[in-house]
């Protein structure tokens, strides 16, 4: 009988056992040079093998924040400061403006994707103009924080947010991050521990993932494909905290988000035209929540991982998100208030 449950993305279901190659054929050059051109930063950090078992906050457990679509929807800051909760929290890089406007300094931010001009938005680009808005539209055309229609003004205020807070953050810096990034985190003084993503399976010949870790010494730790899964990885194998739950971990957008409002729109129509859409958008109903939701071939790929991934985590982990399509077996989805209500102290 077939699946009821995923309905569209044929295309994406065919393409879901080639998304690892695909992703390191169009990537892995640009990581590789990255963290080759970083080699020369490292004596500014540290090896986040630093950070191993380190406490960071009271407690055994966490909270890994990302910047999904349920973010704005449900506000969990408000939620851990009304509650005062003492765990860890861990933020993505696209989360970090988030935790600060709400008052909340991340223990730990956490940065991989190695885009030459996107990822520094989350810090405050300090060489963004008009005119580099002009020429993309990626942050304006998506349905994620309001405070990015007004992409110049939010600038100004993350360059301010970071200029005040960075020197009391932690980042765990990937090799493979930009120079922008890397310079950002520098110069607002950000505590820098570095770490390699793995490209590849470190154990087979000619590995690229064995080949940077001789090189330049740092951990190689399996992200998942994404900066959110990396967030929880950074929980359960480096802090080594029992409790994870995460907030803003979607891995897709809200039945009725129009399509030109998702990350990787263009690259989708450019990849199979505007009337074949629905052939890569695949829809998934949560039972959870008794809500469809519809993903994207990377999203559905970096929720593949993750389940995966689960099923050898030492934590435990609970989706707090109340929203989007992870759920399955070692991951327990409950409500974030119950989460902090167990685990405030």
């Amino acid at each position: 009988m077939a699946d009821t449950s995923i309905v569209n993305g044929e295309l994406t279901l065919k393409l879901l056992p080639h998304m690892s190659e695909m992703t390191h054929n169009r990537f892995g050059q640009l990581w590789l040079e990255n963290a080759e051109a970083n080699a020369r930063h490292l004596g500014q950090g540290q090896s986040i093998e630093r950070l191993r078992n380190a406490p960071l906050k009271e407690g055994d457990s966490a909270v890994v924040i990302a910047a999904g679509p349920s973010l704005k929807r449900h506000d969990p800051g408000r939620k851990i400061v009304d509650t005062g909760y003492r765990g860890t929290l861990i933020a993505t890089d696209s989360a970090m403006a988030y935790c600060l406007r709400n008052g909340l300094v991340p223990d730990l931010v956490v940065t991989l994707d190695p885009h030459a001009t996107r990822i520094v938005r989350w810090f405050g680009d300090p060489s963004l103009t008009e005119e580099n808005l002009r020429q993309d539209d990626y942050f304006k055309r998506q349905d994620q924080d309001d405070a990015f229609a007004d992409e110049l003004r939010a600038n100004d205020e993350m360059l301010e947010l970071l200029s005040r807070h960075g020197k009391n953050m932690r980042i765990a810096l990937s090799t493979s991050a930009s120079q922008a990034v890397v310079n950002r985190a520098i110069e607002t003084g950000m505590q820098i521990y570095w770490w390699n993503p793995m490209f590849d399976d470190p154990d087979k010949p000619g590995s690229a993932s064995a080949k940077l870790q001789a090189q330049n010494g740092m951990p190689c730790i399996n992200a998942g494909g994404n900066v959110g899964t990396a967030c929880w990885m950074m929980a359960d194998v480096v802090l080594a905290k029992k409790h994870v739950a995460l907030v803003g971990v979607d891995f897709s957008y809200y039945d009725g988000t129009p399509y030109k409002n998702t990350q990787y729109y263009k690259e989708a129509v450019n990849l199979v035209g505007q009337e074949n859409l629905d052939s890569l958008f695949v829809r998934i109903f949560n039972p959870h929540l008794g809500e469809w939701f519809y993903t994207d071939p990377a999203y559905f790929w970096y929720r593949e991982a993750f389940l995966e991934l689960v099923q050898d985590a030492d934590c435990k982990t609970y989706n707090c998100t109340e929203g989007g399509i992870l759920f399955g077996d070692n991951i327990e989805v409950v409500r974030f208030d119950e989460f902090l209500d167990t685990f405030r102290s």
